[in-house]
């Protein structure tokens, strides 16, 4: 039987010879080459099919290409995110997508299913993209929101539009197959909403510029001396009162219980974790000054709108003092479904050592009392710190491995590389200074595992990057010091050490620059990054 094509000429001559197609016609095969796209992070492992033999393997979505999920809500939901962010920026539309038992000939694919690479990776995922099939397979639903993430990569930058782009679009995914997992379980960010207050939409925003690049982790600032922001309703004072204003006397704010809720549920959503931090027993000026009982001396303070640090404390032998933290670790507690609750503690030279000790081990109970492990900055290693406490690293590595050293885990944060709140330069428009500047490159080029020199890998659990906001007023200000230095930090904490090199990825955040600009995202553009070689300018 002669092979059919399907040119005008040839239909024609098979009509007059009488030949006809043994089956449908295949659709017209388009290559795309994976340099062509631009992966960040970059996966684990990535090969290519054997051209020679197996034709060009390129996945294009058309017109009647349909989408399917294994069965459950959380699949389902994935998959269904992919058709709407496809919906929204193509001209022409797929349908929503199904349940299935198992992979069939032609479409794409979201499948939860056992793979002997990815045992024990709970966020690991494998994606094969053919002709004909783009399978997205996972053990756990949070493999397959990763892999979203990846085949949103792997399409044109134009996925992002937020509107219809033109047909000439071609929806293609390079043939290839991935098996990609994290090098660290914690990635993550801090948003400090304390020293100014940003709304929910805000926080949404923030989620879903994070969780594009494989972020896990939210861990949110909420209390501070310039601001109380979460809702406590056995002690009502706290936001009323506590959260009126912010650095600089600007206009406060505060979360509501169902604000907080609605913010964890789409942190969930997002599968991100929220870690909630109530900072003490420092920084606790807003909470002094709305109930004067907390005071030692009975007296309440003024309220704060300065950047000043280590000036105030809780009460440590009160025991009103402890009643008042019961009921806000309980409270807390209660909305958020994440493990942790950090409880701050750096900063606090109003606080002997003594005392200091005192309080933490004091409170250190009360967090497991609601089913809660403990998390807070480095300082809290002189407390009894054990196997179930995360201690996070940001300026005194001795600090650190005293607490690693007394069983605790580790989240690095050292100020100079992670700090997003530090300028990238002396010019750049907004940010502190006294564990920077730090320019891109900078933020990118350290080694993980040199930060602290005693304490072992195995002890690290993963990178955070903080965003103090004494300087950043809005989102656009969150976004100018975030971007595009988190992506760095998200790709270190992903990606094998191995595969970290500076003008690789230089390169590709370059060619990632569309992406941003499709999103919105007020990033800073490092004259290091988005500037042609030929123009020499120093960050």
């Amino acid at each position: 039987m002669i092979k059919c094509f399907s040119s005008l000429i040839l239909v024609f001559f098979l009509l007059i010879t009488g030949c006809a197609p043994e089956k449908e016609l295949e659709p017209e095969i388009l290559h795309v080459d994976v340099s062509e796209r631009v992966l960040i992070p970059l996966t684990q492992k990535l090969t290519l099919p054997d051209t020679s033999k197996l034709g060009k393997q390129t996945f294009v979505i058309r017109e009647n290409t349909r989408v399917y999920a294994s069965s459950g809500n959380e699949p389902l939901a994935i998959a269904q995110r992919f058709v709407n962010q496809f919906n929204k920026a193509s001209i022409f539309k797929i349908e929503n997508a199904i349940i299935t038992a198992e992979i069939g000939e032609e479409g794409v694919y979201f499948m939860i299913d056992s793979i002997p690479e990815l045992m024990y990776k709970k966020e690991g995922y494998t994606i094969q993209s053919a002709n004909r099939r783009l399978v997205i397979k996972a053990i756990h639903p949070s493999g397959l929101y990763r892999g979203l993430q990846t085949i949103k990569q792997l399409l044109p930058s134009q996925i992002e539009s937020k509107e219809s782009v033109s047909d000439s679009i071609n929806w293609a995914v390079p043939g290839l197959t991935i098996i990609d997992y994290p090098e660290y379980e914690y990635r993550g960010a801090m948003l400090d909403v304390a020293r100014h207050f940003f709304s929910v939409e805000d926080v949404k925003r923030y989620i879903d510029l994070i969780a594009q690049y494989k972020l896990n982790t939210l861990h949110l600032h909420l209390t501070d001396d310039q601001g109380w922001r979460i809702e406590i309703k056995s002690w009502p004072k706290l936001t009323t009162i506590g959260g009126k204003t912010a650095v600089g006397g600007g206009k406060g704010g505060f979360y509501t219980q169902e604000d907080y809720k609605e913010i964890v549920e789409y942190a969930t959503q997002n599968y991100i974790a929220i870690i909630p931090e109530i900072d003490m027993p420092g920084h606790s000026n807003a909470a002094l000054v709305s109930y004067a009982e907390l005071n030692c001396n009975g007296i309440s303070p003024v309220m704060y709108t300065g950047m000043r640090v280590g000036f105030s404390s809780f009460c440590v032998d009160k025991e009103l003092t402890y009643k008042f933290i019961d009921d806000v670790i309980r409270e807390l507690a209660a909305m958020t479904p994440g493990e942790y609750i950090h409880l701050g503690g750096d900063e606090s030279q109003a606080t002997s050592d003594a005392d200091y000790v005192k309080f933490l081990n004091r409170v250190a109970p009360i967090v497991a009392k609601y089913n809660k492990k403990v998390m807070g900055w480095e300082d809290i290693s002189i407390m009894d710190v054990n196997e179930e406490t995360i201690v996070q690293h940001w300026t005194a590595a001795n600090k650190a491995e005293l607490g690693v050293s007394k069983g605790a885990k580790v989240v690095l944060s050292p100020a100079p590389k992670t700090y997003l709140d530090m300028k990238y330069n002396d010019t750049t428009r907004i940010g502190l200074r006294w564990a920077g500047p730090t320019a891109v490159d900078s933020a990118y080029l350290w080694n993980p595992k040199s930060i602290l020199k005693d304490v072992p890998h195995e002890a690290i659990l993963g990178i955070e990057s903080p965003l103090w906001s004494e300087t950043a007023v809005t989102i656009d200000d969150v976004e100018y010091l975030a971007f595009p230095r988190i992506i760095g930090h998200a790709e270190m904490g992903w990606s094998a050490p191995a595969s970290l090199k500076w003008e690789s990825y230089k390169n590709r955040l370059k060619q990632h620059q569309s992406r941003m600009d499709l999103q919105g995202i007020n990033y800073y553009k490092s004259p290091k990054i988005f500037l042609t070689d030929s123009i020499k300018l120093k960050e």
